[in-house]
């Protein structure tokens, strides 16, 4: 199955650093706090307009400027009530337009969103919607409509550079990027953003030097960033300190949630990645595709088809929606989704698809193998099986199995004989002996066959076993007579014969030396 990427925060905003020193103290005015985001100061002002409000001719500013106070400490039910009693203005339909969404209420969002105008704050906000919807494409069209007319607006390359980074053009997201940083180069949700795109275009190590150097070099603006850079060098880190640094982020920071359930994931803690994940009402893609793939750890896990069921939908929901469907990872959905109903051959549609991108990666050369094999393509299943690196994955006994299987079927018996060897005796090993005994008695790979039937009945004495040895005995001497087997094998399979207390075997035995004195075979 597949396992989504960490994935480090990009964060939301962009902040402007202050450079002015503040001559003297007063008592800051409504705007001065909104624009620094100093919302509980906001709302102990706003608080000395409630007893205007219930005056007759209150001031519905009063009440508009309450609500997105409100909205901004996440307050919502409190923003929804004061912004409903405020008079009807852009600002609060611009207000009541997000609140529909926070509250997922797809009539309301319409019915503002037809409110909306061709005016600059309308149309970002209608942007920052799309964004968060996930309708990436979208928020570009209107960031770049606004860019055209208002260069002034550098704040907006970043979130051009937030989309194309969402939707994968690393390299695209830090061209835009570079626009705003030469003018604000100390911006951390910049320079987080380009630490992010260097994770993905480079590796964990790139990415966090240049948090470093955001670090080394930080500024007013870092302050209120220091549990987004905390978090991402979690991820940058390859997990590093993730159960020290995560689970306080996990309601302040949403990829931390996901993060930690990758972490569990990783560790093979599939009960407690399915914990943290179970609650989530996914509503972005990457939130679908990780409730899948806990589903699907923990169905293969329990062997409970319901989990298995629920992960399939997900992978099917995410890899047939339009916004997913040509990406890399809605393919990556729907090949999880036929793996799961075993139509293996839908599986190599998708996953041909985008094979150049994962030449070297184990998770997908692993699917990727089984896949080939399940369809009958042993020889093309055993390349990839090959091209494995984890020790992990091949100490694993599907990874076995399957190898076993494809060797048998490309006629190198003796190759799966010595996975049997290496391992250690468990039920594991004892089914592998089982694969290897059956599937060699079905080609007519009779010596080896007979060899895994040996240790079968020597381990556990079932009448079945002996029955197998026997007529995995009987194939070899035939084939001897036919001169398709090497005469010397002969010794062998007397020897393999006298190690059973079946009294079949006497008989069995007298043939075949008699058959050998006629031939002057030495046994």
């Amino acid at each position: 199955m597949m396992l989504s990427r960490a994935k480090p925060a990009v964060g939301r905003g962009v902040q402007h650093t202050d450079k002015r020193k503040k001559k003297g103290r007063k008592i800051p005015k409504l705007e001065e706090l909104l624009s620094k985001r100093d919302f509980t100061g906001a709302i102990t002002l706003l608080e000395e307009y409630e007893n205007a409000t219930k005056e007759e001719n209150c001031n519905s500013e009063v009440w508009v400027n309450l609500a997105c106070t409100y909205f901004f400490l996440g307050m919502y039910k409190q923003a929804e009530a004061a912004g409903f009693k405020a008079s009807k203005s852009r600002l609060q339909n611009r207000l009541l337009f997000h609140l529909a969404h926070k509250f997922n209420d797809e009539k309301k969002l319409m019915s503002f969103h037809q409110n909306l105008q061709d005016v600059t704050e309308d149309q970002l906000s209608l942007a920052s919607i799309h964004y968060m919807r996930s309708h990436y494409q979208e928020a570009i069209d209107i960031y770049k409509r606004i860019l055209l007319d208002n260069r002034e607006y550098l704040a907006l390359n970043v979130y051009v550079a937030l989309c194309y980074y969402k939707l994968d053009y690393y390299d695209v997201s830090q061209e835009v990027l570079a626009v705003y940083l030469q003018q604000i180069p100390d911006s951390t949700i910049a320079l987080n953003l380009k630490a992010c795109n260097h994770f993905r275009l480079y590796n964990g190590r790139a990415a966090e030097a240049e948090l470093k150097s955001l670090m080394d070099n930080a500024s007013s603006s870092f302050e209120f960033a220091k549990e987004l850079i905390r978090h991402n060098l979690v991820v940058f880190r390859g997990g590093e300190g993730a159960l020290q640094v995560l689970p306080p982020l996990v309601d302040v920071i949403p990829e931390a949630r996901l993060n930690l359930v990758i972490y569990y994931l990783r560790q093979d803690d599939v009960q407690e990645a399915y914990n943290l994940i179970k609650d989530l009402e996914p509503t972005t893609p990457q939130e679908y595709i990780l409730k899948g793939v806990v589903n699907a750890a923990l169905g293969q896990e329990m062997g409970s088809r319901d989990h298995m069921k629920i992960a399939q939908q997900f992978f099917q929901l995410v890899g047939g929606s339009a916004s997913e469907c040509d990406t890399i990872p809605g393919r990556q959905c729907m090949a999880s989704c036929f793996f799961l109903l075993k139509q293996f051959d839908d599986v190599l549609i998708y996953l041909n698809s985008f094979k150049s991108y994962f030449y070297n990666d184990d998770i997908f050369n692993f699917n990727y193998a089984q896949a080939k094999a399940a369809t009958g393509n042993t020889s093309e299943g055993e390349e990839a099986f090959l091209l494995i690196q984890s020790e992990k994955m091949k100490n694993d006994y599907i990874y076995l199995s399957w190898l076993a299987r494809c060797y048998i079927m490309n006629k190198k018996p003796r190759l799966a004989w010595e996975l049997y060897l290496k391992m250690e005796t468990s039920g594991e090993s004892f089914s592998l002996l089982q694969l290897i005994a059956n599937d060699c008695y079905k080609m007519g790979q009779f010596y080896y066959s007979a060899k895994a039937f040996d240790v079968l009945e020597r381990l556990d004495p079932n009448p079945e076993y002996w029955e197998g040895k026997r007529g995995a005995c009987v194939g070899i001497f035939q084939m001897i007579v036919a001169g398709r087997e090497p005469k010397e094998t002969l010794r062998e399979v007397l020897h393999l014969l006298r190690s059973t207390g079946n009294t079949q075997v006497e008989y069995m035995i007298r043939i075949m030396k008699k058959w050998a004195k006629e031939n002057r075979v030495p046994i």
